[in-house]
């Protein structure tokens, strides 16, 4: 009998010793093997007793907290991160050491043409930014379909320990554009100033000089040689003054006056005006925009000129006019059966035209109009065919 008790208080103590210390320890090697698994839900039992037990499991419970705190904050940087990338418009663009394509925003992914699945896997090479890869931070390029003008902005960083490249691609061709409008009318205001200072006297001395000649004695034929060079002159200093007047519009085009303008009537008009073809006015949605009216028909009218003068030089006697909405505003389209445009980059370029008798101002201008509205100009060849596409956006009211 007491072989037998001491046997049954063995086995007592022995589980006691299970109870409180090996399931104690299971349940702490479950729950480290849990959080190196990634689950952070469970939690050790007995964190309260007051033993070195007790302060472990405290301890691993904390460190569970932690990380599961951690964790839920990754996933909210990574969500936000996504996000981000999702509505920039800016393309963004990673790559690895070998130059493989890592990741890629929604703007990127419109700016390469392809489907976001065929982006990944492929070399900077085979998307056609190897340049890019190679090229010096805040550099200059032009890429894409469109005369788009980007700056680089390259970043390096590491992953896994992997060296990787970041690029990012801003579109600096509307910034670019300003500078250079805000320099053309710098030059012009100088130029105008100087050549109507110099053009008023050289007028006016020619007129003299020209009474007198008629008041005058001597040969007829020198007499007359003198009047048709005093004429000459005088008719190109008054010549010379209205282009200057002219090329001044640029640089002193007032702010615009808003009013509520429908675009179905103001269209309408504008078709009218024209009578050296006929012009197509294709239906479209009723839209009003808040703009000058003015302004905005002349931005028009040297639109529609331009495209009527290149379907005359190419024999056409087709222009059509449309317009729809969409979610950035207004869309009108006029399009023309010329030759389509040779130089795109020049444009919009004060001064630079490819008519025998353009002066340069007519697009500018209308660039000009369409950005003091918040809108914008794009000129491109037609798919379909010969001839040219202006495409204006503007917001609606």
């Amino acid at each position: 009998m007491a072989f037998g008790c001491l046997l049954l208080y063995i086995v007592l103590v022995a589980a006691a010793l299970i109870d409180g210390l090996i399931r104690p320890l299971q349940t702490l090697s479950n729950v480290v093997s849990a959080m190196r698994e990634g689950d952070y839900s469970f939690r050790a039992r007995g964190a309260g007793m007051q033993d070195a037990l007790g302060e472990l499991a405290a301890e691993i419970n904390a460190l569970a907290d932690l990380l599961q705190k951690q964790r839920v904050r990754s996933l909210e940087a990574t969500a936000l991160l996504a996000r981000i990338l999702e509505v920039m418009h800016a393309p963004l663009f990673a790559f690895d050491r070998d130059g493989v394509l890592q990741l890629v925003n929604d703007a990127g992914v419109r700016l390469l043409g392809l489907p976001h699945a065929r982006c990944f896997g492929r070399t900077a090479r085979e998307l056609g930014l190897g340049n890019l890869l190679d090229a010096p931070d805040q550099s200059i390029h032009s890429f894409g379909s469109q005369p788009t003008r980007w700056l680089l902005r390259k970043a390096a960083f590491r992953q896994e320990g992997v060296p990787h490249t970041l690029l990012l691609l801003a579109d600096v061709s509307r910034s670019l554009q300003e500078e250079e409008q805000a320099a053309w009318k710098r030059l012009i205001r100088v130029l105008g100033h100087e050549l109507s200072n110099s053009l008023a006297p050289i007028k006016s001395i020619a007129g003299s000089l020209l009474a007198r000649v008629d008041q005058m004695q001597g040969d007829e034929s020198t007499l007359r040689d003198f009047r048709r060079g005093l004429g000459v002159v005088g008719g190109r200093a008054d010549a010379l003054h209205r282009f200057v007047q002219s090329y001044r519009l640029l640089a002193q085009l007032p702010p615009p006056q808003m009013k509520s303008v429908e675009v179905v009537p103001l269209l309408e008009r504008l078709a009218l005006l024209e009578q050296r073809v006929p012009v197509q006015l294709d239906p479209g949605p009723a839209a009003t925009l808040h703009a000058d009216p003015d302004q905005l028909e002349q931005m028009f009218i040297n639109l529609l000129a331009n495209a009527v003068d290149a379907s005359l030089a190419n024999g056409a006697q087709s222009v059509r006019i449309g317009w729809r909405l969409d979610e950035a505003g207004i869309a009108v389209t006029i399009e023309d059966r010329g030759l389509g445009i040779a130089n795109t980059e020049n444009l919009f370029v004060p001064f630079y035209t490819t008519k025998p008798a353009g002066s340069g101002v007519g697009l500018a201008l209308a660039q000009q109009i369409a950005r003091a509205h918040g809108g914008e100009i794009r000129l491109v060849n037609r798919e379909d065919g010969e001839g040219a596409r202006a495409t204006v956006r503007l917001p609606v009211a």
